[in-house]
């Protein structure tokens, strides 16, 4: 029997290398198989054939073949553990993950969970003709990398459908990527209107049953179109022509858990790895996209300007989170009938509870962070699930005098209720929406109706094509600018310039920015439109610092329960690294466990993410005693 190196998908980073199994003639690379490791049984993936066994090793034999995974996502994961840091069976798991016994006929939730879509136009613009023909010719090379950049409303989507066609007659499957499951309703519905059936959907809403009928679609070449977040870039296609990333701005599409990885990232590896094209769509693009890939530029919007941009200033607002221009542009919605579209990135009725008497503000009892106070009058913890009653006197004093701070979604949808109540309502926030199901029937429900409001959390800043949108307003733009993060600036521009692009696209359109800092450089090019003058102001200034794209950021962040021990940890792990680090610093203390991060700015993020993940391997037993945990993030999204 020949033998073959697999790697049992267990997550500990002690247990990180492969082990030899006896396996059948026709097993080869990529086959999932049930072996036993230990007292257990695992599934393992073959990373490779050996023509004997180690020596001093005394091989047992593997079990069935479970599934069957195309040996380049194999090369894939495991460039990914590697990468960023993690483990091969982490990163294996991604790409193999359990499959469900079947119980009951085949679903197709790419039919279910999809909203209507448009016609082909009758013709392109110029310039989408131009790009497509840019992309038509890599696809017929070794593939390329690509930033196709254009306002919003200037065609990217077509560009991408019939970039998606000419590969579908190459005989090669296409991945469009969408940085979040709320985007997948619409875009599933365009691709559906063009290609039918031959799409399918992958996203971790899905159920396990769901998953698993619809990668056995995928892999038999049923459906060559794969529509999906972040985890669909692992789709099992056994012959990738192109990989769409649209709004690549998003940080959605950085995992947030071990691998780390960034889909961004891993869509242009694969595209290298397979000879396809990789294609980036913004209208606000990333400083690191806009400096490194050929631009396929697509212009103004099509068949409409952008709409003018009012800023206004709420240092001189009495009303709040209503200005009283937004509440003027909503009156003549209500009168008039039409759409508008209301950003405000906090859920909740109110961030946090204050008393005025003794200045307490009510915290989560497991976490360094204000507890929110909801309209069921519970106060949550939106990174623990820990929730109590909201008191009616604050609990150190006495005193009665609370202060409810600021505005959530809720509140907004409050005071639109009691101002302008015959536009109807609908909600999109994790709260609001917790299934693909409620989902799609809130974006029905804005698409039917004659007087709304869209209101939410930046779920309704993306992508979202409604072409009735006559109002737009982000209610406070200032949310970000604050945070302590070399992106700050660069995710309040998106947002406001994505925010404006849902208004005006088939009707005149308007859009209403209320900001108590209008002059932030952010804010009043977001209001230009000007995304140029931002992008090179923002490279210019992250050259000076050493930030991406002129170098890489690597982080190594470590949680326990005793307050001392992940800095511990940390400085032995930063006395192992080559070249320099900052930290270890400190961090607010979340789910009862006491964080530090060390974080290192390198020209050779592989080598550092490599080595990181090498020190905690050696260090895994201690820090089990310890209660510790580690990560190692390679470009993080935030600090």
């Amino acid at each position: 029997m020949p033998y073959a190196s697999v790697y049992p998908l267990v997550p500990a980073r002690s247990l990180a290398r492969p082990f030899t199994y006896e396996v059948e003639d026709g097993v080869g690379k990529g086959a999932v198989l049930s072996v036993r490791f230990g007292a257990s049984k695992r599934r393992g993936v073959v990373v490779g054939l050996e023509p004997e066994a180690p020596d001093g090793v005394d091989p047992i034999a593997a079990g069935r073949v479970l599934d069957e995974l195309p040996p380049a996502l194999v090369d894939l994961a495991l460039w990914t553990a590697d990468y960023y840091g993690s483990t091969p069976a982490r990163a294996l798991a991604l790409v193999a993950p359990p499959v469900p016994k079947r119980r009951g006929e085949r679903r197709e939730p790419s039919r279910d969970y999809s909203l209507g879509g448009e016609s082909e136009p009758a013709a392109l613009s110029e310039p989408q003709r131009a790009a497509l023909t840019r992309i038509e010719a890599a696809l017929g090379e070794d593939g390329g990398h690509f930033l196709l950049y254009g306002a919003t409303g200037s065609g990217k989507t077509e560009v991408y459908l019939q970039a998606c066609a000419a590969t579908l007659a190459r005989g090669l499957g296409a991945i469009v990527l969408v940085p979040e499951i709320a985007l997948t309703p619409q875009t599933l519905g365009r691709f559906r209107a063009r290609f039918g059936d031959r799409v399918a959907v992958l996203h971790s809403g899905l159920s396990d049953a769901e998953r698993r009928d619809e990668r056995e679609r995928i892999a038999s070449g049923e459906a060559p179109v794969v529509v999906g977040a972040r985890s669909a870039v692992f789709a099992p296609l056994s012959r990738l022509g192109l990989v769409c990333v649209d709004e690549e701005h998003d940080p959605s599409y950085k995992q947030e858990s071990d691998p780390r990885y960034d889909a961004r990232t891993v869509a242009a590896k694969r595209a290298a790895l397979e000879g396809a094209v990789a294609l980036y769509g913004s209208a606000t693009p990333r400083p690191e996209s806009w400096a490194r890939l050929e631009r396929l530029e697509l212009g103004a919007r099509l068949g409409a300007p952008l709409p003018p941009v009012t800023v206004v200033d709420m240092r001189r607002e009495a009303g709040y989170p209503l200005s009283a221009p937004l509440l003027a542009a909503l009156t003549r919605l209500e009168e008039g009938g039409g759409k508008a579209i209301l950003l405000l990135n906090r859920r909740g009725l109110v961030p946090a509870l204050h008393c005025r008497t003794c200045g307490e503000t009510r915290r989560c009892t497991s976490c360094d962070v204000a507890l929110v106070l909801h309209a069921d009058t519970t106060l949550r913890c939106h990174h623990c699930g820990y929730e109590e009653a909201a008191p009616e006197l604050c609990p150190p004093c006495g005193s009665p005098d609370l202060a409810r701070v600021g505005a959530g979604t809720q509140r907004l949808e409050r005071e639109l209720e009691k101002h302008v109540a015959g536009l109807e309502r609908i909600r999109l926030d994790s709260d609001a929406v917790a299934s693909p199901a409620a989902l799609q029937d809130a974006l029905e429900r804005f698409a039917r109706a004659d007087r709304a409001v869209l209101l939410g959390t930046q779920m309704v800043a993306k992508g979202h094509h409604f072409g009735d949108v006559s109002l737009a307003a982000v209610v406070d733009a200032d949310s970000g600018l604050s945070m302590p993060d070399f992106r700050a600036e660069e995710r309040t521009f998106q947002l406001v310039t994505q925010l404006a692009g849902r208004s005006g696209r088939t009707a005149p359109g308007r859009v209403i920015v209320q900001s108590f800092q209008p002059d932030s450089p952010a804010i009043v090019l977001a209001s230009r439109h000007d995304v140029p003058a931002f992008l090179a102001e923002e490279l210019r200034r992250r050259a000076e610092l050493g930030y991406p794209p002129y170098r890489h950021v690597v982080r190594v962040l470590v949680s326990g329960r005793d307050p001392a021990a992940p800095s511990l940890l940390l400085e032995e792990i930063r006395s192992g690294l080559p070249g320099d680090a900052i930290g270890p610093a400190p961090l607010l203390r979340l789910r009862g466990r006491h964080r530090a991060q060390l974080i290192a700015k390198t020209d050779e993020p592989r080598r550092i993410a490599s080595a990181a993940a090498r020190l905690l391997a050696a260090a895994a037993p201690a820090m089990r005693r310890a209660g510790l945990a580690a990560v190692v993030d390679v470009d993080p999204q935030s600090l």
